[in-house]
């Protein structure tokens, strides 16, 4: 049993840590930088950690997913290459979910498997920033995903980023238009619902930034890890509306990325969807074309550059998708019911930190209440988010900072995965003595 506690972690024990890790800036720590700090604390410390850093689904995988991904490598799989493109059950039932709880038309030839959105997004990001010679910076509408942002300068190309707070709605049209009009923009992205907020754009706003997108043809990546995760609708019931909102009614310069991991737990297989428009998988651009010889954004997409960094996407794994994908639009599988527990969790977590002095960063969706999900925002008082990032380490309590998310707020991402039933009572104890010792 852990030992109470009514004082900080010892200062030194932390900056040992930090020092024994090349941490030159704390509040810059990547999510993994700080997953292994709080892990060598609490092996140092022997104090458990309540980790609400990463962004892991804290539930078992679907049943469906299992069953099938087990059959296929019974039946061989694993010894066979899939194709590149994809296996034809795959792009068939991605096509039926996006058409089921989108309500968009994408073909199957359309929708390609990856190792997960994050490969997604740095092959979309690569041929983005290829279609045209001028054009090599990617719009970040933030906050965001950190790692999306290293992707970037992996690639040595360049970003621009704003932060929706302050410009949603109406407002959003004069942001877009103030960074687009300069021309060097090669592709917008933003997550939906948002990864850390919360808040959901709405139609209204996917059309302003889908009318952007065409008149200054650019490329959007909606990215979806999150699918239909707005529990505020029911939005899990197949080819019925409510759908989930898309950029995809707006514009046809979209590619969709759908993941695996959050809605249907089953991250560790690493598999997902990139689902572009079929008139943007169809499309020449010369560029493209002088690079690498002939072929459409779509082919390109699949035979140079997915193919130059995999030979594929796990072959069992694909079967597991197309098998959640086909219960999903059948009505057999509420994938939906498996992950509402997210948002009572964020329910609870929040009314703590709420009790102890702490305030939500982005509270509002609109003229909303934000929604409960997989991550919520905090803040406390005269503190900036590295500050009490660093403050709530010595309280075993490990969360990252908005700055690293592209947010001009201050204040930390709290994600509700892996957060315990017994670690309720454990959260309210700590931050009741670090508000104590915060208000003397």
């Amino acid at each position: 049993m852990e030992k109470p506690i009514n004082i900080p972690i010892i200062p030194s024990v932390v900056h040992k840590a930090i020092q024994a890790l090349h941490i030159p800036d704390f509040g810059k720590a990547t999510i993994r930088e700080i997953v292994a700090l709080s892990n060598a604390l609490e092996q140092e410390t022997g104090i458990e950690f309540i980790h609400m850093e990463m962004g892991v689904p804290g539930l078992p995988p679907a049943q469906t997913g299992v069953d099938a991904e087990i059959k296929a490598l019974e039946n061989g799989a694993a010894s066979i290459y899939p194709q590149i493109d994809g296996i034809p059950e795959l792009k068939h039932e991605a096509s039926r979910f996006i058409e089921a709880f989108i309500d968009l038309n994408i073909p199957g030839r359309c929708c390609v498997p990856v190792v997960g959105s994050m490969q997604g997004t740095f092959i979309s990001f690569l041929l983005a920033g290829q279609c045209y010679p001028d054009r090599n910076t990617i719009l970040f509408i933030d906050p965001g995903f950190p790692v999306q942002k290293q992707q970037i300068k992996l690639l040595g190309y360049a970003y621009e980023t704003f932060d929706l707070y302050h410009c949603r709605g109406e407002k959003l049209k004069t942001v877009l238009e103030q960074y687009l009009s300069k021309g060097n923009i090669a592709a917008i992205i933003y997550s939906n619902p948002n990864n850390p907020a919360w808040f959901c754009l709405n139609e209204a706003e996917l059309k302003i930034i889908g009318d952007a997108a065409n008149q200054y043809d650019v490329i959007v990546l909606e990215d979806l890890a999150y699918f239909a995760m707005d529990f505020r609708k029911d939005l899990g019931c197949p080819f019925v509306p409510p759908y989930q909102a898309s950029v995809g009614r707006y514009t046809d310069n979209y590619l969709l990325l759908i993941s695996g991991s959050k809605a249907f737990s089953y991250a560790g297989q690493r598999i997902g969807i990139v689902a572009i428009s079929e008139q943007l998988y169809d499309r020449q651009f010369p560029a493209l074309i002088q690079r690498y010889g002939s072929g459409t954004f779509g082919s390109t997409f699949i035979h140079r550059a997915l193919y130059a960094i995999s030979a594929g996407t796990s072959h069992s794994a694909q079967h597991a998708l197309a098998a959640m994908f086909k219960a999903a639009s059948d009505g057999t599988f509420k994938f939906l019911d498996e992950v509402k527990v997210y948002g009572k969790r964020a329910e609870k977590l929040k009314r703590i930190f709420l009790q102890n002095g702490f305030e939500i960063v982005y509270e509002k969706d609109l003229d909303q209440p934000i929604a409960d999900g997989f991550y919520f925002t905090i803040r406390y008082p005269g503190m900036t988010g590295d500050e009490l990032m660093a403050a709530l380490i010595y309280y075993g309590i490990s969360a990252i900072s908005l700055s690293t998310t592209g947010s001009t707020q201050e204040g930390l991402r709290a994600c509700t995965s892996f957060v315990k039933e017994h670690q309720y009572d454990l959260l309210q104890q700590r931050l009741e003595v670090f508000h104590a010792i915060r208000s003397e």
